[in-house]
């Protein structure tokens, strides 16, 4: 979004022309639009709206839009459909567009099934307040990572996407190298519910590999510890993004508990509770989206758990034709439902692969479009914000390790981190989105190294800045560089929990000023008692005085943790929504946690500030 253009995301039931008009102070916008489509069922469009504004829109000014589609009958339905995604005394639908940042919302991590309460419900909040009050609106929300958990699905879930493919008519595929076929054969496999682990691809541990890197979880190819329902094909992927987006598709889903064995009927009760609440709030997060400028990035559980993790991992998985295939599908869903609205022209070059791929008789040329997303390596994007927005790709772009197989691979590599590093270039300020922490807790680190030197990364999931010696070192340089920008601000997620850190530079009169705002996960959250006692000796034994800390990479640093107002310790263990706030003429960074519960938690700064 700009001044000059925005971009609406729809799906539709059918590729029906249409255009979106403007308002802005009650006065017409001049403005053109068209519709791209891209079939990915019978019945099932994605469209990108693309709005040139010929007259360029005034910041920080509601501009209320109306889609209309020539189609009477579609247009009588939408009609209906809209109402619903009003807030309380408007009758339009309506966004801003503000370059100049005060108030940006972020988080990850929402699993649906998870028992905690859906976060995303307290930015329709604050929408709602600011639109009653007729006062500024958050500016924009940004989704770190884990938008879904392609492989993290309840029982309901599955079920629920399977009647989406089905209402839709979501394409097939022909599957190679698997126990079925052909994913239409899915649904009515015995192993559909609860025990996909059996159809997922195997590989022999006969090899001195498979021992060594699946002898902790006993997974075959895949790590992931709740791959009993893993999505597989591409119509698995878009039903179930459409289904954590709106509440429309669940108009589809059939009571009941489907082809359930007696032995697994608890669990899919229990999912079934849990996820009631999640479908409960969905009117609420449609009506959201349609109200806010949102982008978003990946993590690995948008794809499967690890991820990348490690060199010995994608050898394995890459090289198995059902699980390269299953990556593929995960990357096309991402690329159709949150890459190509984060910046449309960056994918202005593959849109004759697309048109060749989606096609109204179904998918074709799979394979080879798989092959092009994986080596794509423009994920990555900039927003033209002050401070400027730089979301990182931290997931395909890695540094591998070569002197192990089964050593974490560095979050980006050498040749990414310098195209990195020159973007920052002559910027007084930035904000910078990492999925995974910069500044991770110490503590936690400590212990993903202890299992990692023992070949054992996978089994903690050794996702972290540091745990790759040439990624720590190139990106910790970058802070200390001269030409590095004097404000910077990381926003993170991926680990379930959340914290703010500030760190300076040691040894150094002009240190920028970094302040690190974590904030996981949005419908997630991490074990109680485990993160309590993690948090209680992260403090007792990297406190400023301990000795430990001269072992970290980051020595040269300061790393200040600020507490959570009326919570014990450094981290908060809470479903929430990242809110940071900037203000004029005050160099401080504002955080807040939103808490799903209602609960708004803040992290002040120290005064003097206390030293992790």
């Amino acid at each position: 979004m700009s001044s000059k253009c925005s971009f609406l995301w729809i799906v539709t039931s059918a590729p029906v022309a249409g255009h979106v008009a403007l308002q802005q102070h009650a006065q017409a916008v001049d403005a053109t639009s068209g519709i791209d489509y891209v079939p990915v069922g019978s019945r099932a469009f994605v469209g990108m709206i693309r709005i040139d504004h010929n007259t360029p829109i005034e910041a920080n000014v509601p501009v209320h839009y109306e889609l209309t589609f020539e189609d009477s009958a579609f247009q009588s339905s939408w009609e209906d459909t809209k109402a619903g995604l009003f807030y309380p005394g408007t009758s339009t639908l309506s966004f801003c567009w503000q370059p100049q940042l005060k108030q940006v919302l972020h988080g990850s991590c929402r699993k649906p099934h998870h028992c905690g309460q859906d976060a995303l419900t307290r930015v329709d909040s604050l929408l709602e307040s600011a639109i009653r009050s007729d006062k500024r609106r958050p500016d924009l929300l940004l989704m770190t990572g884990d938008q879904i958990y392609a492989d993290d699905v309840a029982g309901p879930m599955l079920h629920a996407i399977q009647d989406v493919i089905t209402a839709l008519g979501l394409y097939g595929e022909p599957l190679e190298g698997a126990v079925v076929s052909h994913s239409d054969e899915l649904p009515s496999h015995p192993h559909n519910f609860y025990e996909r682990e059996q159809l997922l691809p195997k590989i022999s541990t006969n090899t001195a590999l498979s021992k060594l890197f699946f002898g902790a979880k006993k997974k075959p190819v895949f790590t992931s510890v709740n791959a009993q329902n893993h999505l597989i094909s591409f119509a698995e992927v878009m039903a179930m993004y459409l289904l954590v987006w709106s509440d429309a598709p669940w108009a589809f889903v059939t009571a009941g508990n489907a082809s359930v064995n007696d032995s697994h009927k608890p669990l899919y009760a229990h999912e079934q509770e849990n996820l009631t609440g999640f479908v409960d709030c969905l009117p609420r997060i449609r009506r959201t989206l349609a109200h806010i400028p949102t982008y978003m990035i990946f993590d690995d559980h948008d794809v499967t758990d690890d991820w990348n993790l490690t060199r010995g991992w994608e050898q394995e998985v890459y090289g198995h034709p059902l699980s390269k295939r299953m990556i593929g599908n995960a990357l096309m869903g991402y690329l159709l439902c949150q890459g190509w609205g984060n910046c449309p022209d960056k994918f202005k070059d593959m849109q004759p692969d697309i048109k060749k791929t989606f096609t109204n008789e179904g998918l074709q040329q799979h394979d080879a479009f798989i092959d092009m997303l994986l080596d794509f390596e423009d994920w990555h994007y900039q927003l033209d914000t002050t401070p400027s927005i730089h979301v990182m790709d931290t997931r395909t772009r890695r540094w591998r390790s070569e002197s192990s197989l089964n050593k974490p691979s560095g979050l980006m590599d050498w040749e990414a981190l310098c195209e990195f590093q020159q973007s920052l270039i002559g910027k007084q300020s930035v904000i910078v989105v990492s999925a995974a922490p910069i500044y991770g807790v110490k503590f936690i680190e400590a212990v993903q190294k202890v299992f990692t030197f023992f070949g054992k990364a996978l089994t903690v999931d050794a996702e972290n800045w540091m745990a790759h010696k040439g990624t720590a070192n190139v990106m910790l340089n970058i802070f200390r560089h001269f030409k590095t920008p004097p404000e910077f601000i990381i926003l993170s997620g991926d680990v379930h929990y959340s914290f703010v850190y500030d760190v300076r530079l040691r040894f150094r009169r002009n240190s920028p000023h970094i302040t690190q705002f974590t904030c996981s996960g949005i419908k997630n959250c991490f074990p109680d008692t485990l993160i309590t006692w993690l948090d209680r000796f992260n403090r007792l034994l990297y406190s400023p005085s301990s000795p430990l800390n001269v072992f970290t990479r980051r020595r040269n640093m300061s790393v200040r943790a600020r507490e959570p107002a009326g919570h014990d310790g450094e981290l908060l263990n809470a479903p929430a929504i990242g809110l940071l706030e900037l203000k004029e003429n005050d160099t401080t960074v504002h955080c807040k946690a939103l808490c799903a519960s209602g609960e708004t938690v803040e992290f002040p700064p120290h005064t003097p500030p206390k030293e992790q």
